[in-house]
């Protein structure tokens, strides 16, 4: 199913983009062949025959991602694919290949996330441009996952006062409002205001703004639950 080993990248891509990738294809010779193919580019590959023995068998916490048949005996690819969005706050991204593609597939696995959709024949070079693309994405989505929970951590760790201080910065008050709001002193909302940016790692409002929108915090200073 893939074309030849001419079609193979030389050596610039080896050690760019090391990952994980998974492979579900009910073709023996199409998964072998996709194995073969990744791992000579030093990626740790792991094929499975259906959907449900991807399911089934544990996943590696660096970056990762999906290559993926869209017709599949028992659970579809495409299947599979909703089912890892309702199931995983962020899926890793999945690559399609398919031997009967048609417009209407593509367009359906595209609006659910997937990075590229290939079909069978396809070169080598498309397949691993696919897969780079993949794991350098999954690569952003874990660091803006780890970025969450030292976010969460450093906000846990924040007095009450302090949150609350933020909370009124964030929304846009000045000291001397926040001050009046809180009943207490303005220099007294200075010294939290700065103990409390020094402790979640922020140097501006706006970055501050981001971090608690990102935490979902409210404007009355509770927080909504965040899956990290």
């Amino acid at each position: 199913m893939l074309n030849t080993v001419t079609d193979r990248p030389a050596a610039p891509y080896a050690n760019t983009a090391a990952g994980v990738v998974y492979i579900v294809d009910d073709d023996d010779s199409v998964r072998e062949a996709l194995a073969s193919l990744l791992r000579s580019i030093d990626l740790e590959v792991h094929a499975f025959h259906s959907a449900e023995a991807f399911l089934a068998a544990p996943k590696s916490p660096w970056p990762s991602c999906l290559v993926l048949d869209v017709r599949l005996r028992g659970q579809s690819g495409l299947a599979l694919q909703k089912s890892l969005l309702t199931q995983e706050r962020s899926p890793m991204p999945v690559v399609f290949m398919t031997g009967y593609g048609d417009i209407a597939m593509t367009v359906e696995a595209m609006k659910a996330g997937a990075i590229d959709f290939l079909t069978k024949p396809f070169r080598d070079q498309d397949m691993i441009d696919a897969v780079v693309a993949a794991l350098q994405r999954d690569a952003q989505r874990l660091e803006a996952d780890n970025s969450l929970v030292e976010a969460r951590e450093r906000w846990d760790a924040l007095t009450p006062r302090e949150r609350e201080v933020l909370v009124n910065v964030a929304a846009g008050l000045m000291n001397k409002q926040i001050a009046s709001r809180m009943c207490i002193a303005e220099v007294t909302v200075k010294i939290h205001r700065g103990q409390a940016m020094r402790k979640m790692n922020v140097r501006s409002v706006a970055e501050l703004v981001r971090k608690t929108v990102a935490l979902g915090v409210e404007p009355s200073g509770k927080s909504v639950s965040t899956r990290v």
